[in-house]
């Protein structure tokens, strides 16, 4: 929808780059690149330095029109050579290089298009499993971020009677009530714009959602939460209390 006010409301040939990073590496993997054509809701090309390619969970390349991990599989100019305090390296190992041996796991989900552009569909360790179909979590964020009602919303994947199941929680704007009309309506918008695979088996409402320092909202926080695991690095959060909201309105919801 971006490309499209820019195109319409803006200027009809200006060059529009979407780019996608990580303050851990003071960088880009993939923007932009002006000597290519732009195409609506595509990053254009890796960035220069940057190895990029699309892992599967066997390690193998995807062809195009496969969504897998973001992998960079050689070094680059701006990868950092190691954390503070970090003997041996064990953490900055374990951080990016442990799921795939020697070669940079980013965590994010992406997608070679036709065109050799770039898609990110969000953080791949947050990644939903519903009857074994990988869904990425931005897919639903954006059709949940579109109703005024929805001030921020976090969705994570709860093991449930042997499958996986979509929990999506919101925080309300202002007078807003999470009644069966509103839950209808997040339901039916996923539905239709996303994919039945989409929508949540549980919707709940909660006050606050955790956030890292850097104003990031915790997926892993809350999934661990719910799912009854430590959670690792809470001094990350900003609001390490929010967590105490996500069981009592998940409990409340289910009872509903």
């Amino acid at each position: 929808e971006s490309f499209d006010y820019i195109y319409e409301r803006v200027k009809s040939d200006v060059c529009v780059s979407s780019i996608s990073g990580g303050t851990d590496i003071v960088g880009c993997f993939v923007g932009g690149l002006p000597t290519r054509a732009v195409h609506r809701g595509e990053i254009q090309a890796p960035i220069l330095g940057m190895d990029i390619r699309v892992f599967d969970d066997e390690a193998c390349d995807q062809p195009a029109g496969i969504q897998g991990e973001l992998i960079c599989a050689a070094p680059f100019p701006s990868m950092p050579l190691g954390f503070w305090n970090d003997a041996g390296d064990a953490k900055y190992k374990a951080a990016y290089f442990d799921r795939f041996s020697g070669v940079w796991h980013h965590g994010d989900f992406i997608e070679m298009t036709a065109n050799q552009g770039y898609i990110i569909h969000g953080r791949s360790d947050a990644t939903l499993n519903p009857g074994g179909v990988r869904i990425g979590t931005a897919e639903i964020y954006r059709q949940v971020e579109t109703l005024p009602e929805i001030v921020e919303a976090v969705v994570v994947g709860q093991p449930h009677q042997g499958d996986v199941r979509v929990v999506l929680f919101v925080k309300l704007a202002k007078d807003a009530v999470l009644d069966k009309a509103l839950m209808g309506r997040l339901r039916d918008r996923i539905r239709e714009r996303a994919s039945p695979r989409h929508v949540p088996a549980v919707i709940a409402e909660v006050a606050d959602i955790p956030k890292t320092r850097s104003n990031k909202i915790s997926e892993l926080a809350v999934r661990d939460c719910i799912c009854g695991i430590a959670i690792k690095n809470v001094s990350a959060l900003a609001n390490p209390e929010a967590l105490d909201l996500f069981m009592p309105a998940l409990t409340k919801a289910e009872a509903l």
